[in-house]
Protein backbone atom coordinates (compact mmCIF):
# COMPACT_ATOMS: atom_id res chain seq x y z
CA UNK A 1 0.00 0.00 0.00
CA UNK A 2 2.08 2.95 -1.24
CA UNK A 3 2.11 6.16 0.79
CA UNK A 4 0.63 8.98 -1.37
CA UNK A 5 3.66 11.20 -0.78
CA UNK A 6 6.31 12.59 -3.13
CA UNK A 7 9.45 14.65 -2.49
CA UNK A 8 10.60 17.70 -4.40
CA UNK A 9 14.20 18.55 -5.27
CA UNK A 10 14.79 19.94 -1.76
CA UNK A 11 13.54 16.80 -0.06
CA UNK A 12 10.27 18.43 1.07
CA UNK A 13 7.49 15.80 1.44
CA UNK A 14 4.24 16.70 -0.37
CA UNK A 15 0.92 14.86 -0.03
CA UNK A 16 -0.71 14.00 -3.33
CA UNK A 17 -4.15 15.52 -4.03
CA UNK A 18 -7.20 13.28 -3.80
CA UNK A 19 -7.57 13.33 -7.59
CA UNK A 20 -4.32 11.33 -7.86
CA UNK A 21 -5.43 8.60 -5.45
CA UNK A 22 -5.03 5.74 -5.13
CA UNK A 23 -1.37 5.31 -6.01
CA UNK A 24 -1.04 2.06 -7.97
CA UNK A 25 1.86 -0.27 -7.37
CA UNK A 26 4.23 -0.85 -10.29
CA UNK A 27 4.98 -4.26 -11.72
CA UNK A 28 8.47 -5.35 -10.73
CA UNK A 29 10.18 -8.70 -11.13
CA UNK A 30 12.54 -8.63 -8.15
CA UNK A 31 11.34 -7.56 -4.71
CA UNK A 32 14.72 -7.95 -2.99
CA UNK A 33 15.91 -4.71 -1.33
CA UNK A 34 19.01 -3.05 -2.73
CA UNK A 35 21.91 -1.47 -0.89
CA UNK A 36 23.15 1.69 -2.62
CA UNK A 37 26.61 3.18 -2.03
CA UNK A 38 26.76 6.58 -0.37
CA UNK A 39 29.58 8.94 0.45
CA UNK A 40 29.86 7.76 4.03
CA UNK A 41 27.97 4.48 4.27
CA UNK A 42 25.79 2.09 2.35
CA UNK A 43 22.07 2.97 2.31
CA UNK A 44 19.41 0.24 2.00
CA UNK A 45 16.67 0.95 -0.51
CA UNK A 46 13.15 -0.55 -0.49
CA UNK A 47 12.13 -2.87 -3.34
CA UNK A 48 10.15 -0.11 -5.11
CA UNK A 49 13.46 1.65 -5.77
CA UNK A 50 13.96 -0.83 -8.61
CA UNK A 51 10.98 0.70 -10.47
CA UNK A 52 12.88 3.77 -11.64
CA UNK A 53 10.18 5.09 -14.02
CA UNK A 54 7.57 4.80 -11.27
CA UNK A 55 9.75 6.21 -8.49
CA UNK A 56 10.86 9.28 -10.47
CA UNK A 57 7.75 10.89 -11.86
CA UNK A 58 6.76 14.19 -13.46
CA UNK A 59 3.63 15.70 -11.87
CA UNK A 60 1.78 18.99 -11.90
CA UNK A 61 0.91 19.76 -8.29
CA UNK A 62 -0.09 23.35 -8.97
CA UNK A 63 3.27 24.86 -9.95
CA UNK A 64 3.49 23.32 -13.40
CA UNK A 65 5.10 20.03 -14.36
CA UNK A 66 8.03 19.18 -12.11
CA UNK A 67 10.06 16.09 -11.28
CA UNK A 68 9.37 14.36 -7.98
CA UNK A 69 10.62 11.27 -6.18
CA UNK A 70 7.90 9.02 -4.76
CA UNK A 71 7.99 7.67 -1.22
CA UNK A 72 9.41 4.17 -1.64
CA UNK A 73 8.33 2.75 1.71
CA UNK A 74 4.89 1.13 1.89
CA UNK A 75 2.36 0.67 4.64
CA UNK A 76 2.53 -2.83 6.14
CA UNK A 77 -0.37 -5.22 5.80
CA UNK A 78 -1.62 -4.00 9.18
CA UNK A 79 -2.75 -0.79 7.53
CA UNK A 80 -5.76 -2.49 5.96
CA UNK A 81 -6.40 -5.12 8.61
CA UNK A 82 -6.48 -2.60 11.46
CA UNK A 83 -9.79 -1.00 10.47
CA UNK A 84 -11.54 -3.75 8.52
CA UNK A 85 -14.29 -4.02 11.15
CA UNK A 86 -15.38 -0.48 10.25
CA UNK A 87 -15.67 -1.41 6.58
CA UNK A 88 -17.84 -4.39 7.48
CA UNK A 89 -20.54 -2.10 8.87
CA UNK A 90 -20.89 -0.30 5.51
CA UNK A 91 -19.21 -2.46 2.83
CA UNK A 92 -20.99 -1.03 -0.23
CA UNK A 93 -20.27 2.63 0.44
CA UNK A 94 -18.33 4.10 -2.49
CA UNK A 95 -18.06 7.61 -1.00
CA UNK A 96 -16.48 6.89 2.40
CA UNK A 97 -15.02 4.01 4.35
CA UNK A 98 -18.26 4.01 6.36
CA UNK A 99 -21.19 6.36 6.79
CA UNK A 100 -21.18 8.25 10.11
CA UNK A 101 -24.77 7.32 10.95
CA UNK A 102 -24.15 3.66 10.15
CA UNK A 103 -20.99 3.68 12.25
CA UNK A 104 -22.87 5.11 15.23
CA UNK A 105 -25.64 2.52 14.84
CA UNK A 106 -23.25 -0.43 15.04
CA UNK A 107 -20.45 0.85 17.27
CA UNK A 108 -22.41 2.53 20.08
CA UNK A 109 -25.36 1.57 22.21
CA UNK A 110 -26.09 -0.99 24.92
CA UNK A 111 -23.63 -3.66 25.96
CA UNK A 112 -24.57 -7.05 24.50
CA UNK A 113 -22.29 -9.03 26.84
CA UNK A 114 -24.43 -11.53 28.76
CA UNK A 115 -22.36 -10.88 31.91
CA UNK A 116 -22.88 -7.10 31.82
CA UNK A 117 -25.38 -5.38 34.14
CA UNK A 118 -28.81 -4.70 32.67
CA UNK A 119 -28.93 -1.42 30.76
CA UNK A 120 -25.15 -1.00 30.68
CA UNK A 121 -23.86 1.19 27.84
CA UNK A 122 -20.60 0.35 26.14
CA UNK A 123 -17.75 2.77 25.57
CA UNK A 124 -18.00 1.75 21.96
CA UNK A 125 -16.70 -0.74 19.49
CA UNK A 126 -17.25 -4.31 18.41
CA UNK A 127 -19.10 -6.27 21.11
CA UNK A 128 -16.83 -9.31 21.12
CA UNK A 129 -13.42 -9.99 19.58
CA UNK A 130 -12.23 -13.61 19.59
CA UNK A 131 -8.57 -14.21 18.80
CA UNK A 132 -5.38 -15.85 19.95
CA UNK A 133 -3.06 -14.29 22.51
CA UNK A 134 -0.61 -13.37 19.75
CA UNK A 135 -3.18 -10.89 18.45
CA UNK A 136 -2.61 -8.70 21.50
CA UNK A 137 0.31 -7.10 19.64
CA UNK A 138 0.06 -8.37 16.09
CA UNK A 139 -3.34 -6.83 15.54
CA UNK A 140 -5.14 -5.35 18.54
CA UNK A 141 -2.44 -2.86 19.51
CA UNK A 142 -2.28 -1.43 15.99
CA UNK A 143 -6.06 -1.53 15.53
CA UNK A 144 -6.49 0.47 18.73
CA UNK A 145 -3.92 3.01 17.57
CA UNK A 146 -5.60 3.49 14.18
CA UNK A 147 -9.04 3.68 15.75
CA UNK A 148 -7.96 6.38 18.19
CA UNK A 149 -6.45 8.38 15.31
CA UNK A 150 -9.78 8.13 13.47
CA UNK A 151 -11.60 9.15 16.65
CA UNK A 152 -9.35 12.17 17.17
CA UNK A 153 -9.98 13.18 13.56
CA UNK A 154 -13.74 12.86 14.04
CA UNK A 155 -14.30 9.95 11.66
CA UNK A 156 -15.66 7.53 14.30
CA UNK A 157 -17.84 8.11 17.34
CA UNK A 158 -16.18 5.76 19.83
CA UNK A 159 -12.74 5.98 21.47
CA UNK A 160 -12.26 2.20 21.57
CA UNK A 161 -12.49 -0.33 18.71
CA UNK A 162 -13.42 -3.44 20.75
CA UNK A 163 -15.61 -3.91 23.80
CA UNK A 164 -14.53 -7.35 24.96
CA UNK A 165 -11.57 -9.60 24.10
CA UNK A 166 -11.74 -13.38 24.39
CA UNK A 167 -8.54 -15.37 23.80
CA UNK A 168 -9.00 -18.93 22.63
CA UNK A 169 -6.40 -21.48 23.66
CA UNK A 170 -3.97 -23.35 21.46
CA UNK A 171 -4.61 -26.77 20.01
CA UNK A 172 -1.65 -28.91 21.01
CA UNK A 173 -0.27 -32.03 19.40
CA UNK A 174 2.74 -34.31 19.73
CA UNK A 175 5.90 -33.12 17.97
CA UNK A 176 9.08 -35.08 17.33
CA UNK A 177 12.76 -34.11 17.11
CA UNK A 178 15.68 -36.12 15.79
CA UNK A 179 19.16 -36.43 17.34
CA UNK A 180 20.02 -32.93 16.04
CA UNK A 181 16.98 -31.39 17.76
CA UNK A 182 15.36 -30.76 14.37
CA UNK A 183 11.60 -31.29 14.09
CA UNK A 184 10.48 -34.05 11.75
CA UNK A 185 7.01 -34.56 10.18
CA UNK A 186 4.78 -35.99 12.90
CA UNK A 187 2.58 -37.89 10.44
CA UNK A 188 5.62 -39.90 9.27
CA UNK A 189 6.69 -41.00 12.76
CA UNK A 190 6.10 -44.65 13.65
CA UNK A 191 5.67 -46.10 17.13
CA UNK A 192 7.09 -49.52 17.91
CA UNK A 193 9.31 -51.32 20.42
CA UNK A 194 8.40 -48.77 23.10
CA UNK A 195 9.69 -45.76 21.16
CA UNK A 196 9.15 -43.47 18.19
CA UNK A 197 11.04 -43.61 14.91
CA UNK A 198 11.37 -41.46 11.82
CA UNK A 199 12.95 -42.98 8.70
CA UNK A 200 14.19 -45.80 10.91
CA UNK A 201 15.96 -43.51 13.39
CA UNK A 202 14.76 -42.86 16.97
CA UNK A 203 13.18 -39.49 17.73
CA UNK A 204 12.05 -37.72 20.90
CA UNK A 205 8.40 -36.86 21.52
CA UNK A 206 7.11 -33.64 23.08
CA UNK A 207 3.83 -31.74 23.31
CA UNK A 208 3.59 -28.39 21.55
CA UNK A 209 1.36 -25.93 19.76
CA UNK A 210 0.08 -27.41 16.53
CA UNK A 211 1.66 -25.61 13.59
CA UNK A 212 4.05 -25.64 10.68
CA UNK A 213 7.15 -24.84 12.73
CA UNK A 214 6.81 -28.02 14.80
CA UNK A 215 5.70 -30.05 11.75
CA UNK A 216 2.80 -31.49 13.75
CA UNK A 217 -0.19 -30.04 11.93
CA UNK A 218 -3.18 -32.19 11.12
CA UNK A 219 -4.67 -31.49 7.70
CA UNK A 220 -8.36 -30.64 8.13
CA UNK A 221 -9.08 -31.95 4.62
CA UNK A 222 -8.07 -35.44 5.74
CA UNK A 223 -10.46 -35.34 8.71
CA UNK A 224 -13.26 -33.93 6.55
CA UNK A 225 -12.74 -36.64 3.92
CA UNK A 226 -12.97 -39.37 6.54
CA UNK A 227 -15.66 -38.03 8.88
CA UNK A 228 -17.21 -34.87 7.40
CA UNK A 229 -17.02 -31.20 8.28
CA UNK A 230 -19.62 -31.37 11.05
CA UNK A 231 -17.68 -34.04 12.93
CA UNK A 232 -14.52 -31.93 12.79
CA UNK A 233 -16.34 -28.80 13.99
CA UNK A 234 -18.03 -30.71 16.80
CA UNK A 235 -14.79 -32.33 17.94
CA UNK A 236 -12.95 -29.00 18.07
CA UNK A 237 -15.74 -27.51 20.19
CA UNK A 238 -15.88 -30.55 22.50
CA UNK A 239 -12.13 -30.80 23.14
CA UNK A 240 -12.30 -28.60 26.24
CA UNK A 241 -12.87 -25.01 27.39
CA UNK A 242 -12.38 -22.62 24.49
CA UNK A 243 -9.96 -20.37 26.40
CA UNK A 244 -7.54 -23.15 27.39
CA UNK A 245 -5.04 -25.14 25.35
CA UNK A 246 -6.32 -28.58 24.43
CA UNK A 247 -4.45 -31.68 23.22
CA UNK A 248 -5.45 -33.05 19.84
CA UNK A 249 -6.31 -36.75 19.74
CA UNK A 250 -7.48 -38.06 16.39
CA UNK A 251 -8.96 -41.21 17.95
CA UNK A 252 -11.47 -39.10 19.92
CA UNK A 253 -13.01 -37.84 16.69
CA UNK A 254 -14.75 -41.18 16.28
CA UNK A 255 -16.87 -40.48 19.36
CA UNK A 256 -18.24 -37.28 17.86
CA UNK A 257 -18.95 -39.06 14.58
CA UNK A 258 -20.93 -41.76 16.40
CA UNK A 259 -22.98 -39.12 18.22
CA UNK A 260 -24.04 -37.56 14.90
CA UNK A 261 -24.80 -41.01 13.48
CA UNK A 262 -27.02 -41.85 16.47
CA UNK A 263 -28.79 -38.52 16.15
CA UNK A 264 -29.50 -39.22 12.48
CA UNK A 265 -30.85 -42.72 13.26
CA UNK A 266 -33.06 -41.35 16.04
CA UNK A 267 -34.74 -38.91 13.66
CA UNK A 268 -34.53 -40.58 10.23
CA UNK A 269 -35.49 -44.11 9.20
CA UNK A 270 -32.28 -45.40 7.62
CA UNK A 271 -34.15 -47.70 5.21
CA UNK A 272 -36.72 -45.22 3.88
CA UNK A 273 -34.73 -42.03 4.66
CA UNK A 274 -38.01 -40.52 5.85
CA UNK A 275 -38.62 -38.90 9.25
CA UNK A 276 -39.05 -41.42 12.03
CA UNK A 277 -40.97 -39.21 14.44
CA UNK A 278 -44.27 -39.28 16.27
CA UNK A 279 -46.67 -36.34 16.67
CA UNK A 280 -47.35 -37.46 20.24
CA UNK A 281 -45.58 -35.33 22.87
CA UNK A 282 -42.76 -36.84 24.86
CA UNK A 283 -43.30 -38.36 28.29
CA UNK A 284 -42.91 -36.18 31.37
CA UNK A 285 -39.33 -37.25 32.22
CA UNK A 286 -38.18 -36.70 28.63
CA UNK A 287 -39.83 -33.29 28.40
CA UNK A 288 -38.23 -32.29 31.69
CA UNK A 289 -34.77 -33.35 30.46
CA UNK A 290 -35.37 -31.63 27.11
CA UNK A 291 -36.20 -28.25 28.64
CA UNK A 292 -33.37 -28.44 31.15
CA UNK A 293 -31.06 -29.15 28.22
CA UNK A 294 -32.45 -26.18 26.30
CA UNK A 295 -31.81 -23.86 29.25
CA UNK A 296 -28.33 -25.24 29.87
CA UNK A 297 -27.23 -25.20 26.22
CA UNK A 298 -28.51 -21.64 25.76
CA UNK A 299 -26.44 -20.58 28.78
CA UNK A 300 -23.37 -22.45 27.54
CA UNK A 301 -23.63 -20.96 24.05
CA UNK A 302 -23.94 -17.41 25.38
CA UNK A 303 -20.85 -17.92 27.54
CA UNK A 304 -18.82 -19.65 24.79
CA UNK A 305 -18.77 -22.89 26.82
CA UNK A 306 -19.22 -25.10 23.78
CA UNK A 307 -17.66 -28.22 25.29
CA UNK A 308 -20.30 -28.47 28.01
CA UNK A 309 -23.03 -27.70 25.48
CA UNK A 310 -21.88 -30.68 23.42
CA UNK A 311 -21.89 -32.91 26.50
CA UNK A 312 -25.48 -31.90 27.32
CA UNK A 313 -26.62 -32.59 23.75
CA UNK A 314 -25.00 -36.03 23.81
CA UNK A 315 -26.79 -36.78 27.10
CA UNK A 316 -30.15 -35.77 25.64
CA UNK A 317 -29.55 -37.78 22.46
CA UNK A 318 -28.59 -40.87 24.48
CA UNK A 319 -31.85 -40.52 26.41
CA UNK A 320 -33.73 -40.16 23.13
CA UNK A 321 -32.10 -43.36 21.89
CA UNK A 322 -33.54 -45.22 24.90
CA UNK A 323 -36.95 -43.62 24.36
CA UNK A 324 -36.99 -44.74 20.71
CA UNK A 325 -35.91 -48.27 21.67
CA UNK A 326 -38.68 -48.52 24.26
CA UNK A 327 -41.36 -47.06 21.99
CA UNK A 328 -43.77 -49.62 20.48
CA UNK A 329 -43.51 -47.98 17.07
CA UNK A 330 -39.85 -47.04 17.37
CA UNK A 331 -40.55 -43.37 16.76
CA UNK A 332 -38.97 -40.32 18.38
CA UNK A 333 -41.25 -37.56 19.73
CA UNK A 334 -41.25 -34.76 17.15
CA UNK A 335 -40.98 -32.02 19.78
CA UNK A 336 -37.73 -33.52 21.06
CA UNK A 337 -36.34 -34.24 17.59
CA UNK A 338 -36.92 -30.69 16.35
CA UNK A 339 -35.58 -28.97 19.46
CA UNK A 340 -32.49 -31.19 19.45
CA UNK A 341 -31.90 -30.41 15.77
CA UNK A 342 -32.06 -26.66 16.41
CA UNK A 343 -29.64 -26.91 19.33
CA UNK A 344 -27.15 -28.96 17.32
CA UNK A 345 -27.28 -26.54 14.38
CA UNK A 346 -24.60 -24.03 15.56
CA UNK A 347 -22.16 -26.90 16.05
CA UNK A 348 -23.07 -29.24 13.17
CA UNK A 349 -24.91 -27.01 10.68
CA UNK A 350 -24.88 -29.29 7.64
CA UNK A 351 -26.41 -32.30 9.38
CA UNK A 352 -28.91 -30.08 11.20
CA UNK A 353 -30.04 -28.41 7.96
CA UNK A 354 -30.62 -31.80 6.37
CA UNK A 355 -32.56 -33.06 9.38
CA UNK A 356 -34.66 -29.88 9.50
CA UNK A 357 -35.53 -30.19 5.81
CA UNK A 358 -36.45 -33.86 6.13
CA UNK A 359 -38.62 -33.03 9.13
CA UNK A 360 -40.79 -31.05 6.73
CA UNK A 361 -39.47 -27.49 6.96
CA UNK A 362 -38.68 -26.00 3.53
CA UNK A 363 -37.07 -22.85 4.98
CA UNK A 364 -33.57 -22.95 6.44
CA UNK A 365 -33.34 -23.38 10.18
CA UNK A 366 -31.07 -20.31 10.18
CA UNK A 367 -34.30 -18.30 10.38
CA UNK A 368 -35.68 -20.28 13.32
CA UNK A 369 -35.39 -18.96 16.88
CA UNK A 370 -33.45 -20.97 19.42
CA UNK A 371 -35.76 -23.17 21.52
CA UNK A 372 -37.13 -21.57 24.70
CA UNK A 373 -37.43 -23.67 27.88
CA UNK A 374 -40.67 -23.92 29.79
CA UNK A 375 -39.98 -22.58 33.32
CA UNK A 376 -42.32 -25.09 34.98
CA UNK A 377 -40.25 -27.97 33.63
CA UNK A 378 -37.01 -26.59 35.08
CA UNK A 379 -38.25 -27.15 38.63
CA UNK A 380 -38.29 -30.58 40.27
CA UNK A 381 -41.68 -31.89 41.36
CA UNK A 382 -39.90 -34.47 43.50
CA UNK A 383 -36.52 -34.16 45.17
CA UNK A 384 -34.24 -36.71 46.78
CA UNK A 385 -33.02 -35.73 50.24
CA UNK A 386 -30.27 -37.40 52.30
CA UNK A 387 -31.24 -38.49 55.82
CA UNK A 388 -28.51 -38.37 58.46
CA UNK A 389 -28.29 -39.90 61.92
CA UNK A 390 -25.80 -38.10 64.12
CA UNK A 391 -24.34 -36.45 61.02
CA UNK A 392 -23.83 -39.62 58.97
CA UNK A 393 -25.95 -40.35 55.89
CA UNK A 394 -28.06 -43.40 56.56
CA UNK A 395 -30.54 -43.21 53.72
CA UNK A 396 -32.41 -41.10 51.18
CA UNK A 397 -36.05 -40.15 50.78
CA UNK A 398 -38.02 -38.76 47.87
CA UNK A 399 -40.55 -36.07 48.72
CA UNK A 400 -42.42 -33.31 46.94
CA UNK A 401 -40.19 -30.36 46.17
CA UNK A 402 -42.48 -28.02 48.10
CA UNK A 403 -42.99 -30.32 51.11
CA UNK A 404 -42.85 -28.57 54.49
CA UNK A 405 -40.54 -29.51 57.35
CA UNK A 406 -43.11 -31.66 59.18
CA UNK A 407 -43.87 -33.71 56.06
CA UNK A 408 -40.16 -34.19 55.31
CA UNK A 409 -39.43 -35.32 58.89
CA UNK A 410 -42.34 -37.75 58.91
CA UNK A 411 -41.19 -39.28 55.63
CA UNK A 412 -37.61 -39.58 56.94
CA UNK A 413 -38.79 -41.43 60.06
CA UNK A 414 -40.51 -44.07 57.91
CA UNK A 415 -37.40 -44.82 55.84
CA UNK A 416 -36.66 -48.48 56.70
CA UNK A 417 -32.99 -48.15 57.62
CA UNK A 418 -33.48 -44.89 59.47
CA UNK A 419 -36.50 -46.26 61.33
CA UNK A 420 -34.42 -49.18 62.56
CA UNK A 421 -31.77 -46.81 63.91
CA UNK A 422 -34.35 -44.65 65.65
CA UNK A 423 -36.15 -47.58 67.26
CA UNK A 424 -35.52 -47.54 71.00
CA UNK A 425 -33.34 -44.41 70.76
CA UNK A 426 -34.00 -40.93 72.05
CA UNK A 427 -34.13 -38.27 69.37
CA UNK A 428 -32.78 -35.17 71.07
CA UNK A 429 -33.32 -33.00 68.03
CA UNK A 430 -34.44 -33.28 64.41
CA UNK A 431 -32.78 -30.82 62.03
CA UNK A 432 -34.86 -30.42 58.88
CA UNK A 433 -33.94 -28.24 55.94
CA UNK A 434 -36.72 -28.72 53.37
CA UNK A 435 -35.37 -29.71 50.00
CA UNK A 436 -31.85 -30.20 51.40
CA UNK A 437 -31.45 -32.69 54.28
CA UNK A 438 -32.72 -34.26 57.50
CA UNK A 439 -30.46 -34.98 60.49
CA UNK A 440 -31.62 -36.84 63.61
CA UNK A 441 -29.44 -36.17 66.66
CA UNK A 442 -29.73 -39.09 69.08
CA UNK A 443 -29.20 -39.00 72.85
Amino acid sequence: EPFPIVYDETGLPIGLPESMLPVPLPEIEDYAPRVLPDDDESVPEPPLGRAEEWANVELDLGDGPRLYRRELNTMPQWAGSCWYYLRYVDPDNEEAFCDAAVERYWMTGPVHDVDAPAGAMKVGGVDLYVGGVEHAVLHLLYARFWHKVLFDRGYVSTPEPFQRLYNQGYIQAFAYTDERGVYVPAEEVEAHDGGWFYAGRPVRREQGKMGKSLKNSVAPDDIVAAYGTDTLRLYEMAMGPLDTSRPWNTSDIVGMHRFLQRLWRNVIDTSTREPSVSPEPADEDTRRLLHRTIAAVAHDMEHLEFNTAVARLIELNNHLTRVVAASPDGLAPRDVAEALTLMVAPLAPHLAEELWFRLGHPQSLAYEPFPVPEPDLLVDDVVEIPVQVNGKVRGHIRVAADADAATVEASARTSPRVASLLAGATVKRAIVIPGRLVNFVLG
